[in-house]
């Protein structure tokens, strides 16, 4: 691994930065690049009150020829810098990511999915005038139609109660303590949600790959390869996220190294995934879960899937190995402790449906 880009960020142009790395650097890349809104008047609610939305200069560009000039020139780089098993992830919305795509297969990168992320709590659409944008696509690729890239299936079924992760994903937008602001304002308009890349991540590295960031923002990549101890490297132009995203990393702590094992390779109520816990931070990799009675526990892991002893898996897959049953109910077998008093995580659960 080339330690000059281990776990830096920079504050410079991406085209002029990526141009300086050597062949073949890094394991993964997620790029989140301007999106082209071409925004030209303020958008107001019904009550003439401003909506803050994406006008920043970053985001503007003179046609779509000069979009597309810039869009060819960064992922040439990204392809470059990208190991032969590497893989890419860019996210978009509908007014770029078809240009973006088409893009990433003229290059000759390998397309191996389009992952739709519904927001859900999307902004309204106040005019009335179009459907409410409630989704951004995601395009996964590796670099070529032969690349061994990395995909953790079994963390990723894990994550999602023993069952196989779509391409759909139900995630929230960036909101609550977790939107970085100042003054009241927030620091960065398209600021991205850590359980979206906490999913990233997990699915499509391991522990010490070497991430790239070319489109920092706020830092949202860097921090989340941080929780979960891959190395990253964020370029960023504009100054004032670069400064939010360098403390924003100085303020992350690391998942212990114990809890970052992945695994290898029937409902009335809403599903909800234990792993959707833990990508919202609503209960924290390392965490001890027991039985009722406080004589089995397991330690909850960084991708939804807990260890008891020499047994490992979903909540309810490690529940029935212990009972020796064809199946169990983890939300109800498992607890925590909630202020000295022992609770089935099947609360937390419930929380998260009331607060949805």
């Amino acid at each position: 691994m080339n330690q000059e880009f281990k776990n830096k960020l920079i504050n410079g142009d991406s085209l002029e930065e990526l141009k300086k790395i050597p062949d073949e650097s890094f394991d993964l890349v997620f790029a989140d690049p301007p999106y082209n809104l071409q925004l030209k008047n303020e958008l107001t609610r019904p009550d003439r009150s401003k909506v803050s939305a994406v006008n920043d200069k970053w985001d503007q560009f003179e046609s779509f020829k000069k979009y597309d000039d810039f869009t060819y020139a960064w992922l040439s780089e990204c392809k470059r810098i990208l190991k032969k098993d590497g893989a890419i992830w860019v996210i978009g919305s509908y007014h770029n990511i078809f240009r973006v795509g088409t893009a990433i297969q003229n290059l000759g990168f390998w397309i191996l999915n389009d992952v739709i992320w519904n927001k859900k709590n999307p902004m309204p659409n106040f005019r009335g005038t179009r459907f409410t944008n409630a989704h951004e696509t995601l395009i996964w690729a590796s670099k070529s139609e032969k690349s061994k890239y990395t995909f953790n299936y079994q963390s990723l079924k894990c994550l999602n109660d023993d069952l196989q992760m779509r391409s759909n994903w139900d995630l929230p937008i960036c909101s609550g303590t977790e939107r970085l602001k100042k003054n009241g304002k927030k620091v960065h308009s398209t600021q991205k949600p850590e359980a979206l890349l906490h999913r990233i991540l997990l699915a499509t590295s391991n522990k010490n790959d070497l991430v790239l960031d070319p489109f920092l923002g706020s830092g949202t990549t860097a921090t989340v390869a941080k929780k979960l101890s891959r190395n990253y490297f964020g370029i960023e132009k504009e100054k004032a996220y670069f400064k939010v995203a360098t403390q924003r990393l100085k303020d992350t702590k690391v998942i212990e190294d114990d809890y970052l094992d992945t695994l290898k390779n029937n409902r009335s109520k809403p599903r909800i995934p234990f792993g959707s816990l833990v990508e919202l931070g609503i209960i924290k990799p390392g965490t001890t879960i027991f039985d009722n009675k406080k004589k089995i526990s397991a330690k909850i892991m960084a991708d939804g899937s807990i260890k008891h002893a020499q047994t490992e898996g979903s909540i309810h897959k490690v529940a029935a190995t212990i009972l020796g049953a064809e199946s169990c109910n983890g939300w109800t077998y498992w607890h925590y402790n909630l202020n000295g008093l022992v609770v089935p995580i099947d609360r937390l659960r419930q929380r998260l449906i009331n607060n949805s």
